[in-house]
């Protein structure tokens, strides 16, 4: 269940809604603008440390807020995260816990990869069902990976409005957007980047609904592979390569910057209209970075981290996240607070004064600490990572758990637990579970309890030849 905390939001200044209504014009409900980047690497950004590519808009975001730098995704891999956000829960909880069409096997393994549910249950509610209930007019743009059928769709989840991401949804200049149905189907053949594309629907949407309170889940597919760049944004990338320290791809590099040039118009149009005071923007992205090979080279590296997408390591979970709110919260500060995409639901919920949070809901509402810029008011918590599958980004089935400034991780084909001391390990390099048995012991536990309660979906051991 959800913690409760004690917390004033009229004496913050913040809306307080009927259900099924909106605020006093003179005390308007908050709009949140909620950008997810695909497959962004926790340093893949100028603000955290990346002096390679340009991200101009994203770093005046952070400056104008809070840049949160031990956020984490629920998962390594895309959909499983997403379904997170969406309903606020672990995805073993929902038993989402690969990517939609994951299916890859190992005939040299031990184990079968766990049975799962390749969609998010229309029974689950979801941040934006929530939202409506409050008055608010939704709207999901881009990648939403989370099931195909037409009532698993973003048009039968809460969202009004619907801009998702069809056909060949890796190529960015030869592509398809299904408009609020399966019917109304835009198809693009090689004349608007899709990025491009996806932007012009978010500030669409924020101009049709720039009256009334709204909720816009803008799901950006950059910087995924296949690495297609603009070419106009390519050739400056090139240069910049011959005098780099730490090699990276240049058209990564654009990608991203179209990215930020998508949410660098967002803003301004949120700016124009009079709204950023009364907009909370949150960024992120669903996973870490992909550090190898993949559909071409590889796009990016994970340093000083451990891994990539797909693994339970620091370089496939940890993730970038910056909060801004014009006004409201601190500007340019930084947080070492921990949280998951699992708190993301809770704290809209107590933002907008959502009482009716869903029962089983693993994550607790951090509204507190990013008003007061990340202090330490939230007791400590474990959090838990579990994928039983194969990645397409050689990821093993495994587990894990961090609490404190310990994790531990659990691969499940040869049961070899590991321990690391995160605050001076980064890199997850020295592993200590021989030498403090103790904590390993106390983690072990937690995660075995963990994935007891939450009816965990494990490994198939395979059948003895």
């Amino acid at each position: 269940m959800v913690q409760e905390k004690c917390f004033i939001i009229s004496l913050l200044g913040l809306p307080v809604l009927a259900a099924g209504s909106t605020a006093p014009a003179d005390r308007p409900a908050p709009n949140i603008v909620f950008i997810l980047a695909d497959d962004l690497g926790w340093k893949d950004l100028v603000c955290y440390g990346n002096s390679n590519y340009e991200t101009p808009n994203i770093d005046a975001l952070a400056k104008s807020g809070i840049r949160f730098n031990q956020a984490y995704a629920a998962c390594p891999v895309s959909s499983p995260t997403r379904a997170s956000i969406m309903t606020g829960k672990y995805p073993a909880r929902l038993k989402l816990t690969n990517y939609i069409k994951g299916d890859r096997t190992d005939p040299d393994s031990p184990v079968l990869p766990a049975e799962w549910k390749p969609y998010l249950e229309s029974k689950e509610l979801t941040i934006a069902e929530l939202l409506k209930t409050k008055g608010y007019t939704t709207g999901l743009v881009g990648k939403w990976h989370l099931g195909g059928g037409d009532s698993l769709a973003p048009w039968n989840q809460g969202f009004d409005y619907s801009r998702m991401i069809g056909k060949n949804g890796l190529d960015y200049y030869n592509y398809s957007i299904y408009l609020d149905s399966y019917s109304n189907e835009f198809t693009d053949n090689g004349t608007e980047y899709l990025t491009d594309r996806l932007t012009a629907y978010g500030t669409e949407f924020i101009e049709k609904n720039k009256k009334k309170p709204f909720f816009l889940y803008m799901a950006y597919s950059a910087p995924h592979v296949g690495i297609v760049p603009r070419g106009d944004k390519l050739m400056k990338y090139f240069f910049k390569y011959g005098q780099a320290e730490e090699k990276f791809n240049p058209s990564y590099a654009a990608v991203i910057e179209s990215l930020d040039e998508g949410v660098g118009k967002l803003i301004e149009t949120l700016t124009k209209n009079g709204l950023l005071e009364n907009t909370l923007i949150i960024f992120t992205s669903d996973n870490g970075g992909v550090g190898l090979d993949e559909l071409g080279p590889i796009p990016t590296s994970m340093l000083p981290l451990r891994k990539w997408k797909g693994h339970v390591y620091e370089g496939g979970i940890r993730i970038p996240a910056i909060i801004s709110w014009k006004g409201k919260i601190e500007k340019d500060a930084v947080s070492e607070f921990v949280f998951s995409t699992i708190d993301y639901l809770p704290t809209l919920c107590e933002l907008t004064e959502i009482k009716n949070v869903p029962e089983n809901t693993d994550g607790i509402s951090i509204l507190a600490e990013i008003l007061k810029s990340g202090s330490e008011s939230v007791a400590p918590r474990p959090f838990f990572w579990h994928y039983p599958h194969f990645s397409n980004q050689l990821g093993r089935p495994a587990g894990a758990v961090r609490m404190g400034k310990y994790k531990l991780v659990e691969l499940y084909e040869s049961g070899r637990i590991e321990l690391y001391d995160l605050e001076t390990d980064i890199s997850e390099s020295n592993d200590l579970s021989y030498t403090m048995p103790g904590k390993t012991d106390e983690l072990y536990k937690l995660l075995k309890e963990w994935q007891k309660n939450i009816n965990a979906n494990m490994p198939v051991a395979k059948a003895a030849k």
